[in-house]
C-alpha cells in the first residue's frame, strides 16, 4: 500500500456501491446531459478521487482563486481550474441533472451556481497567454461552452474505455510502501524515456527500495498527438517487453491542456493521489508551440523550475529528468559526459522518425522498440 498522503489528507470517493442507491439518484434529476471526452476525463477524476479534495466542478470563487492564485479556498495548491462548460440556458442552478456517456449514466450533478468566465484572464494565467495560436487557450475559446457550472457530483459508473483506468485507490494498493516516482507521458514511450525513467530511480533523492509508476494520459491531447488508444497498445507490448520488476504501469484518463509549468503542478497532484512520493519533470513538460510561428510558449525549463519551487507546499519531490543521449562508443549518456568525453552523439528527428514510419523505413532500435514501431504501423 503506497505510503504517500492523498492532497487535502482524504481520498475523495464519490462512487455509489449499490444499484439501489444509483436508482434513487437518477430519479432525481430533471435533465440529461451528453458529456465531452474533456467533461468525460474530469468527470470521472474528480469521482475517483484523482482531483481529490474536490467533491465537485469549481464554482465561481474557487475557480477564480485557482486562476489567479493557484489556491482552493482553504490554500491548498491546485494547479488549474476543474470546471464544466455549458452553452445551455435552460440548465441553472438548483438542478440536478444526470451526465451521461452514450447510454451509461455517469453521475449526478447538483448545480451550485452558473457563472461567465473571464476567459482571457483564465487562459493568461494558466497558459501564460491569451492568444489562440496555443492549443490550450484554443480549447477554452473554442471547445468550451459560454457558461461554467459548478456543484457537487456523485458518481454512478465508470467509463466504459479500450484501455483500464484503476482508481487512486486501486493503484495505491498495488504500490509498494516505498518511493514511487511517477512518470507522465502523452506519448509512445522509446528507447531514451525508458532509460530515463528507469536511471531515475537512481537520484540521490529517491530511496533505494523506490520504483516507477509509468502513468501516460491517454485522454484528448493535442490534435496532431497519437490517439489513446493506439498509445496505450504500445504501452501494453513495451510492458510485456521490458518486463521490468520496478516499473508499474497505469493510465489516466486525463485531457491535456499544454499548460507548461501550472500543468505540471496539475499532474504532481493528481499523481500524489494515486500515491507517487516523487515526480520526473522532463525538459519542455507539457510545452507547447504557436501555431502561428512555431515557437515554444515555454522555455525548456520553466516546468521544473516552477515544479521545484512549489514542491513543499505540492508534498511531491521533483526529480529533474536526466538530458540524455545516444552515443555511437557508449550507448544512452547524459549529453554533458558525451561532450567532455568527444563522443560521437547520434540523432533522430521526430519529423524523420515518422517519415520513417510511414514510408516503411528500417527505424534503428537504439531508438524505437520494435514492438512500439510494429503497433504505431499497424494503426496508421
Amino acid at each position: 500500500m503506497a505510503k504517500q498522503v492523498p492532497h487535502g489528507g482524504e481520498l475523495v470517493d464519490l462512487m455509489l456501491k449499490t444499484d439501489e442507491e444509483k436508482a434513487a439518484a437518477i430519479a432525481k434529476c430533471t435533465a440529461e446531459v451528453q458529456l465531452t471526452p474533456r467533461q468525460l476525463c474530469d468527470t470521472e477524476l474528480v469521482c475517483n478521487g484523482g482531483f481529490s479534495p474536490l467533491k465537485g466542478f469549481m464554482n465561481e470563487e474557487t475557480y477564480k482563486g485557482v486562476v489567479e492564485n493557484m489556491e482552493l479556498p482553504d490554500g491548498l495548491i491546485f494547479g488549474l481550474p476543474v470546471v464544466f462548460d455549458t452553452d445551455s440556458e435552460e440548465l441553472q442552478p438548483g438542478m440536478t441533472i444526470l451526465l451521461k456517456d452514450g447510454d451509461l449514466p455517469i453521475a449526478t450533478f447538483e448545480i451550485e451556481d452558473k457563472y461567465v468566465p473571464n476567459k482571457p484572464l483564465e487562459c493568461l494565467k494558466c497558459y501564460g497567454t491569451s492568444a489562440i495560436e496555443h492549443p490550450g487557450a484554443l480549447m477554452v475559446a473554442t471547445e468550451r461552452g459560454k457558461y461554467y457550472m459548478g456543484g457537487k457530483l456523485t458518481g454512478l459508473n465508470k467509463p466504459v474505455r479500450e484501455f483500464p483506468c484503476k482508481t487512486p485507490a486501486e493503484v495505491r494498493a498495488t504500490l509498494p510502501e516505498s518511493d514511487v516516482v511517477a512518470f507522465q507521458c502523452r506519448n509512445p514511450v522509446h528507447r531514451a524515456h525508458y532509460e530515463l525513467f528507469t536511471r531515475a530511480l537512481d537520484d540521490e533523492r529517491v530511496g533505494k527500495d523506490g520504483v516507477v509508476l509509468v502513468h501516460p494520459t491517454c485522454g484528448p491531447t493535442q490534435a496532431d498527438d497519437i490517439p489513446g488508444d493506439v498509445r496505450y497498445k504500445t504501452y501494453v507490448v513495451l510492458k510485456e517487453e521490458t518486463e521490468n520488476p520496478r516499473t508499474f504501469w497505469e493510465y489516466l484518463p486525463y485531457s491535456m491542456h499544454m499548460a507548461g509549468p501550472r500543468e505540471a503542478i496539475q499532474h504532481m497532484m493528481i499523481r500524489k493521489n494515486f500515491g507517487c512520493t516523487h515526480f520526473i519533470i522532463g525538459r519542455d513538460m507539457a510545452g507547447s508551440k504557436s501555431s502561428v510561428t512555431g515557437e515554444d510558449f515555454y522555455g525548456a525549463y520553466d516546468a521544473q523550475d516552477f515544479a521545484i519551487a512549489n514542491s513543499e507546499r505540492l508534498g511531491v519531490i521533483p526529480v529533474p529528468s536526466l538530458n540524455l543521449v545516444y552515443t555511437e562508443e557508449e550507448g544512452y549518456v547524459t549529453a554533458e559526459y558525451a561532450k567532455e568525453k568527444g563522443l560521437e552523439v547520434k540523432t533522430l528527428s521526430g519529423t524523420k522518425f515518422r517519415k520513417a514510419l510511414r514510408g516503411g523505413e528500417d527505424i534503428p532500435e537504439w531508438f524505437a522498440f520494435k514492438s512500439v514501431v510494429k503497433v504505431l504501423r499497424e494503426n496508421q
